[in-house]
């Protein structure tokens, strides 16, 4: 597809370069092969502390050149945009340089580790909005067409008064004890566990197909198994690989279990686990409405399922809505109808409403502000947990518009 050739293109420094660096990378490479952007997009540098390591994901992924000090990185004039995909005890060093040098942000979920350094990076966020500086989250599921049809279903009223919303994020990777231990289940490195990790995205995308805040929650964390094996090369990676024979100690949770209240008043039962056996990558999202119902499953990603209370009785019952029409969202870029689309997609739909916005001058969704704001359900849970599952307040901060924008 062309490319607008009249304004400089936008050149993008990734720090970091594991699994999510890999997923950032494909979106970086097909959105401007498959969408009409406003920009082009240069994949500039690759930033990781492991020289060879870093070249080799250069040359794979596609990136001019890499580096080790993103420091210096951040500091170039030849760089626009910096995307953060490192662990979170990096996230808020990292992006508030970046935004302070005047770079453009996409930070990967969670926001950070703590709802103090979440804050920093949307007070920084906010400095660097007046200059025209851009930063945006990475909640990528947002970006699934099905999900952004949901959305746009429930604004229409398709379900009427949301009174209850079931949400849940099931993975099974951590129920062999023998999976080394990761820097996931560091607290030092990640922050918490399957609550922040894969919880934070049942939230953002609770509070988003709703364009309702989570007020309250009542909840539990565990930690199933306590000890696990230290790798034997070093490596902090997601692979069952040789060990140590030395085991260390998880300082995370394998499990939580909370309950939500919603600014309408409205109920949500949320879950996330790594000990759902036989669960791969299950994330499940069902709406309950006064008209009718949605429901989605990502590893059923193409399509959604809707109940219509108003049909006559004898018709009622869920149907399934195949979402690869090219009136559905961002599916006209990509194959017929019925071609599916997968787990990738996301990361370049997310390339693509970045871009536009940077061009656009207007502000990407989500924001800083809303990765703060699942920060702050993300601590409230914790702190219930600690409370005997008390019911507990979600700490109010700045208004952010849910519903605007994918």
């Amino acid at each position: 597809m062309s490319l607008s050739g009249e304004r400089a293109p936008l050149r993008v420094a990734m720090i970091g370069y594991g699994f999510m660096g890999a997923a950032h990378s494909v979106g970086w490479r097909q959105a401007p092969r498959m969408f009409d952007l406003p920009r082009a997009v240069e994949m500039t540098v690759v930033v990781g502390r492991n020289a060879d390591a870093v070249a080799s994901a250069a040359e794979k992924w596609g990136w001019a050149e890499s580096a080790t000090d993103w420091r210096e990185i951040v500091g170039r004039d030849d760089i626009d945009i910096v995307d953060i995909v490192t662990p979170g005890d990096s996230h808020a060093e990292i992006a508030i340089a970046a935004l302070e040098a005047g770079k453009h942000v996409l930070c990967e979920k969670p926001l950070a580790n703590t709802v103090a350094e979440a804050e920093a990076m949307a007070e920084a966020a906010e400095r660097a909005r007046a200059r025209g500086i851009r930063s945006m989250v990475g909640f990528t599921y947002r970006r699934v067409p099905a999900v952004t049809l949901l959305r746009d279903m429930i604004a229409e009223g398709a379900v009427g008064t949301v009174q209850q919303v079931r949400a849940a994020y099931r993975q099974d990777w951590l129920v062999d004890p023998g999976m080394p231990l990761a820097w996931r289940l560091q607290k030092e490195h990640a922050g918490s566990g399957a609550l922040g990790d894969i919880g934070a995205h049942i939230i953002d995308m609770t509070q988003f197909v709703t364009g309702l805040g989570v007020e309250r929650v009542s909840g539990t964390i565990d930690t199933i198994v306590t000890e696990r094996p230290l790798p034997a090369d070093g490596s902090m990676g997601l692979s069952k690989g040789a060990s140590a024979g030395e085991k260390g100690a998880v300082t995370v949770d394998d499990v939580a279990i909370f309950t939500g209240r919603l600014a309408n008043g409205a109920l949500v039962s949320f879950e996330a686990t790594r000990f759902a056996t036989g669960r791969k990558n299950a994330l499940t999202i069902e709406v309950s409405g006064d008209r009718g119902a949605l429901a989605f499953d990502l590893e059923d990603l193409n399509s959604l399922r809707f109940y219509d209370r108003t049909a006559p009785e004898g018709r009622q019952g869920f149907t399934q809505v195949l979402v690869t029409e090219p009136q559905h969202p961002y599916v006209s870029a990509w194959w017929p109808a019925g071609h599916m689309l997968g787990y990738e997609h996301g990361f370049s739909h997310q390339v693509v409403d970045l871009v536009t916005a940077i061009d656009a001058g207007t502000d990407p969704h989500p924001s800083f502000d809303e990765g703060l704001s699942v920060q702050r359900v993300l601590d409230a849970v914790e702190r219930s947990s600690e409370n005997d599952s008390a019911w507990t307040g979600v700490a109010a901060g700045v208004p952010v518009a849910l519903s605007e924008g994918a």
